[in-house]
C-alpha cells in the first residue's frame, strides 16, 4: 500500500485514481499518523478512514470525503477512534448503539408501516394520528417518550383535541392505541450490540384503565321509520335526474340490503358481482378474508336496473370520469329527516345487523358472516364454509322481506324455523 503525507498539496498531486485495465480502490496510508488513509476509487472519489486493532479485529471505520474533511481534521477524527479502540471499544459498536438509541418516532413509525401488509386506509390512519397528535414527538427518540409524557399529551387530547377546539376523547383513543403498536414493534425490533432491546417497558401502558370510556355506537334508523325510509328510497329513485344522484341512491339501498361498508359498496366493479348465481364477491375486505355474499332478490333487482357506464368498471359510478361514488353527504340530510335521527353509511350496517337478530332472529354468528366481521370461533374459521356464502342466502332475504314488508304496511314475515 502507498504510503504519503497526507496534506492538501500531496493529494492534488499524488493521490490518483487506478487507471490500469482492472481498476480499483487506492489505499493511501499517512505517514504522520499510523491508521489513518485515504481511499481514492476508480472514479477519483477521496475518502479517508482510520483502521486500528481492537479485541483481536482490525475495525477500518470511514471518516468522510476529502473535501468535506482537511486533513488536519481527518486526522484529529482518527486520533480520537483510535484512541478509543485502544481502550477496547470498537467505535462501529458505538455509532451503532448510538444509531439504534437514536431511533426516532418517525423512524419507527416508517419502518412499521413499510414492514406491515396493512390496508391503505389503515396505512392513512396511523399516518394521520402519528403526524396530528404526536406532531411535536416526530424526531424525538422513542426512548425519550416517558411515561409522564404520554399521561400528559392523553389528557390534552382528551380534553381538547388536536386543535384545541373540544374535546376528542375517541381520538385520543385511537391515537394512543396506535403508539402502542408501535412501541410494542420498537420492542421487537431495535436491539443494542449485545441483543437486548432498546426499549423494555411500553410507556402507553400507563393508561391502563384511563382510557376515555366510549359509549357503544347503537345509531340506526328505528324500527318503526324503515318503511318511510325505503319508500323514500324507492321514490328517489324514481324521480333521479342525474346519474350522480341516481348512485347516490341506489349505494344507500345497496347498503341497507347487504350491511356492507361505504367502501366496500362505492368501490363494488361489475367484474365482482354475478346477476346469474347471485352474489358479489368482495376479493381483499377489512379482515383481509375474500368472501363471495348472496344477494337479496331486492338487491339482486337493484342492481340487473343499473344502467353500466362505458369506461368506467364500477356499479355506482361518481361525477369524476373512471371513478365510483363517495359517500353521499348530500342524501344523508334528506335521509335523517325522515328516519327522525341523523344518519350516516356506517348506521345502516348496525340497521341491517339488527333487523337480522331482533326482528328476523337471525343468528349472531349468521349476521357476522354477511356482514365479513372478523371472528375468533374457531369451529367457524376451520369447519364451516365461510367464503362462498350462498348457503346464507335466505337469511339475507329475510332481512329484505322484512324491509320492504315495513314499507308495503303489513306485518312482519315470520319464517317458521326461525
Amino acid at each position: 500500500m502507498p504510503k504519503l503525507k497526507l496534506n492538501k498539496r500531496n493529494i492534488d498531486n499524488e493521490a490518483k485514481p487506478d487507471t490500469s485495465n482492472n481498476p480499483q480502490d487506492i489505499l493511501y496510508w499517512d505517514t504522520e499518523l499510523k491508521g489513518l488513509g485515504l481511499r481514492v476509487t476508480p472514479t477519483g472519489i477521496m475518502t479517508y478512514i482510520v483502521q486500528g486493532r481492537v479485541n483481536g479485529s482490525t475495525p477500518r471505520i470511514s471518516i468522510g470525503p476529502h473535501g468535506v474533511f482537511t486533513p488536519d481534521q481527518a486526522r484529529d477524527v482518527a486520533r480520537e477512534h483510535l484512541r478509543t479502540m485502544r481502550m477496547g471499544i470498537d467505535p462501529r459498536a458505538v455509532a451503532k448503539r448510538e444509531a439504534v438509541q437514536g431511533v426516532t418516532l418517525r423512524e419507527v413509525a416508517d419502518a412499521y408501516l413499510r414492514d406491515r401488509e396493512l390496508k391503505p386506509s389503515s396505512k392513512h390512519e396511523i399516518e394521520r394520528h402519528v403526524t396530528t397528535t404526536f406532531s411535536a414527538w416526530l424526531n424525538k427518540p422513542i426512548r425519550s417518550i416517558t411515561r409522564e409524557l404520554v399521561t400528559k399529551r392523553f389528557n390534552e387530547v382528551k380534553a381538547e383535541g388536536t386543535t384545541g377546539k373540544g374535546p376528542a376523547p375517541a381520538q385520543a383513543n385511537q391515537g394512543f392505541s396506535v403508539l402502542r403498536a408501535l412501541f410494542n414493534y420498537a420492542i421487537r425490533e431495535y436491539r443494542e450490540t449485545n441483543g437486548a432491546p432498546i426499549i423494555t417497558d411500553n410507556p402507553i401502558d400507563v393508561l391502563y384503565k384511563k382510557w376515555a370510556p366510549m359509549k357503544p355506537r347503537t345509531r340506526r334508523i328505528p324500527d318503526n321509520k324503515v318503511g318511510e325510509v325505503w319508500s323514500f328510497l324507492t321514490k328517489a329513485r324514481e324521480t333521479a335526474y342525474t346519474r350522480d344522484s341516481l348512485s347516490g341512491v341506489d349505494v344507500v339501498t345497496f347498503l341497507l340490503l347487504t350491511g356492507a361498508r361505504i367502501g366496500e359498496a362505492a368501490a363494488l366493479t361489475w367484474d365482482r358481482v354475478n346477476l346469474e348465481e347471485g352474489w358479489w364477491h368482495l376479493p381483499d375486505p377489512k379482515n383481509r378474508q375474500p368472501v363471495w355474499l348472496p344477494l337479496s332478490s331486492q338487491a339482486l333487482h337493484l342492481l340487473e336496473t343499473r344502467q353500466r357506464v362505458k369506461d368506467n368498471p364500477y356499479v355506482f359510478p361518481g361525477k369524476i370520469k373512471g371513478r365510483h361514488i363517495r359517500d353521499p353527504r348530500g342524501l344523508w340530510d334528506k335521509l335523517s329527516k325522515v328516519a327522525g335521527v341523523p344518519l350516516s353509511a356506517h348506521d345502516m350496517r348496525r340497521t341491517f345487523c339488527t333487523i337480522g337478530m331482533t326482528n328476523c332472529h337471525i343468528e349472531k354468528v349468521r349476521i357476522d358472516m354477511l356482514t365479513n366481521h372478523k371472528t375468533m370461533d374457531v369451529t367457524l374459521s376451520h369447519y364451516i364454509e365461510t367464503q362462498h356464502l350462498s348457503w346464507l342466502q335466505p337469511d339475507v332475504q329475510r332481512i329484505a322481506d322484512w324491509i320492504t314488508e315495513r314499507a308495503a304496511g303489513n306485518g312482519c314475515l315470520q319464517n317458521e324455523t326461525a
